[in-house]
């Protein structure tokens, strides 16, 4: 019996995802699972560029505001949660659209990796941010590096979740995170996923960037981040991602406020380096020119589906 399709448009940060998923939705009745890591928190909005429900024009979303900022959520989470997801969506005779750029979560699906279960020491966690605190972020970058190259080299020097991460697995297992992703993509598939990322030149794709982090200083990211800070008692884990930690830097007079947009839009620009590399390495992908008409790109994928007569066959 052949494989329910599931269509997937990724590619590196303000590249157009959000409205070439949406467009290729509302043509085709399908609906739309994130692979945003950041998207998953409740109250981040304006940081991870969340589709507002006027954006949405009506499609379904799933796997947006799933948790609170102060909670843990590991790529295991995602997979399972959005497994459900895209079944709910063809129980209900639609067409599931998985859309985002962190490249873990694609993987989870695309190649059905395994993530054990692994246990979380608190005591171990508290060590390592002191670390941190003491000795800095570059120290534990330098020791995940020793552990686990590979795993490294996909992730930034600021990245202090994903480090802490690859440390935690090595000390709660024996084994580095390459060994055990290697280890793990031994089940078939699911789904018959198709995977679609889009390109932009590289000059052009910065200015994009820039443009994006300015206007997310105008709609308040400042405000957004100072909200969720008096919220909590303890620091929020998600204040580690991208553009939220800079902002902390920011409000604790670290830097001044122009510091920190140059910051950001240098980090995302770094950050957009690593997606397109990440996405390069999966031979089934196929590259859409995002400065094409978004019509042309739907083109592209309806043939490639053999979409005829409203249905995939």
């Amino acid at each position: 019996m052949p494989k329910e399709k599931v269509i997937v448009i990724c590619g590196p940060t303000a590249s157009g995802k959000t409205s070439l998923s949406i467009a290729l939705a509302k043509k085709i009745n399908g609906e739309i699972v994130s692979a945003d890591s950041m998207q998953i928190y409740q109250e981040m909005n304006i940081g991870t560029a969340k589709p507002t429900a006027d954006e949405m024009q009506g499609i379904p979303h799933y796997m947006i505001d799933c948790i609170s900022p102060e909670q843990r959520f590991s790529v295991a989470d995602y997979k399972k949660l959005a497994k459900e997801s895209i079944k709910k969506i063809i129980e209900k005779g639609r067409i599931p659209i998985v859309v985002g750029g962190t490249g873990l979560y694609i993987d989870s699906l695309i190649y059905e990796i395994e993530y054990p279960n692994i246990e979380f020491d608190e005591e171990y966690r508290k060590l390592l941010e002191r670390k941190v605190q003491e000795e800095g972020l570059e120290t534990l970058y330098q020791e995940a590096k020793k552990i686990d190259e590979q795993a490294v080299q996909k992730i930034s020097h600021n990245d202090q979740k994903r480090i802490l991460r690859i440390l935690e697995i090595y000390h709660a297992t024996g084994k580095t995170k390459t060994q055990q992703e290697k280890e793990s993509r031994r089940k078939e598939a699911e789904y018959d996923y198709h995977v679609y990322a889009l390109h932009w030149d590289r000059d052009i794709l910065y200015d994009r960037i820039n443009k994006r982090v300015d206007m997310m200083i105008q709609q308040g990211l400042v405000q957004e981040v100072q909200t969720i800070l008096n919220k909590y008692s303890q620091f929020p884990t998600a204040m580690q991602g991208l553009g939220y930690k800079e902002v902390v830097e920011y409000l604790e007079e670290k830097c001044t406020k122009e510091e920190m947009i140059e910051k950001i839009k240098q980090e995302t620009r770094r950050y957009a380096k690593r997606q397109l590399t990440w996405f390069r390495k999966n031979k089934q992908t196929i590259w859409l020119e995002g400065s094409q008409n978004t019509e042309d790109n739907i083109q592209v994928i309806l043939e490639d589906i053999n979409w005829k007569n409203n249905q995939i066959k």
